[in-house]
């Protein structure tokens, strides 16, 4: 019930994220963040909230085990938008290593989503988002994001 526990606390946050995912392109972005992470209903549920100082934006990030199945379902908003995306992430983990899958939009098309979590000792993660067009057999990853504590 606690796999995000490792999360709490305040985090420097190195991000990679590929210009134009799904196109080809191999040219990545790099920019950094900063983030702070909450742990609640006794560790069933995470809130971070993610600040870009160089993009002049930030996110938010809502976590929450469901009690029966033992999955997290992750929910993303955005600044940009000013929308939650109710589309969740639904995964778990095993050991220090987490996946979610879920459904994304890429360029307009609609495209498969996976999030890997690593947790590397207390005091390093790393996130990395993928995308893919054939339903899962092959996955392009577009956006990292490499966490050392704060």
């Amino acid at each position: 019930m606690n796999d995000f526990d490792f999360l709490t606390g305040h985090w420097n946050v190195t991000n990679r994220r590929l210009a134009k995912p799904l196109s080809g392109s191999t040219e990545w972005e790099e920019f950094p963040g900063v983030s702070v992470a909450t742990r609640h209903f006794g560790g069933a549920a995470s809130f971070d909230e993610i600040e870009f100082p160089t993009k002049g934006s930030s996110g938010l990030t809502v976590r929450v085990r469901d009690a029966e199945s033992g999955l997290w379902s992750i929910y993303w908003a955005s600044s940009t938008s000013g929308v939650l995306d109710t589309r969740p992430m639904v995964g778990g983990f095993e050991g220090d290593r987490g996946e979610f899958f879920g459904e994304e939009t890429c360029e307009g098309r609609p495209v498969r989503c996976r999030f890997v979590w690593t947790v590397s000792g207390g005091d390093a993660a790393r996130w990395e988002q993928a995308f893919s067009e054939d339903d899962g057999r092959t996955w392009e990853t577009n956006w990292t994001m490499d966490l050392t504590r704060a």
